[in-house]
């Protein structure tokens, strides 16, 4: 079982940053692949971005690659999503997830859910 709990959302600018953390529980994060995905109002989940077991490979959304990072912490059993340069079209709440398995950008491929943060962004 691994748990998955995501902070660090909130109201920012247009233009603006903000790092999103998801702490997990569980001795099995180190074996997992991490992703983050999204869901505006109204919309399906997207995928945004996803990371290794190791942290060597990283993947990413055509809209977001250059403006967000996604790097993991084993030691700290984290994964974290920093996002710049942000725009209003980025505003939902943010899900991180683990696949015991593999990287994956599809959401039904993947096994343990956060909650989500809210992530607002102002033009």
């Amino acid at each position: 079982q691994v748990q998955l709990v995501e902070s660090g959302g909130g109201l920012v600018q247009a233009g603006g940053s903000l790092r999103l953390s998801c702490a997990a529980s569980g001795r099995t994060f180190s074996n997992c692949a991490m992703g983050w995905f999204r869901q505006a109002p109204g919309k399906g989940r997207e995928f945004v971005a996803a990371i290794s077991v190791s942290g060597g490979r990283t993947y990413y959304k055509d809209s977001v690659k250059g403006r967000f990072t996604i790097s993991r912490d084993n030691a700290k059993n984290t994964v974290y999503l920093q996002m710049n340069s942000l725009k209003p079209e980025d505003t939902a709440v943010y899900y991180c997830a683990a696949n015991l398995y593999h990287s994956s950008s599809t959401a039904g491929e993947y096994d343990y859910w956060g909650q989500g943060t809210q992530v607002t962004v102002s033009s």
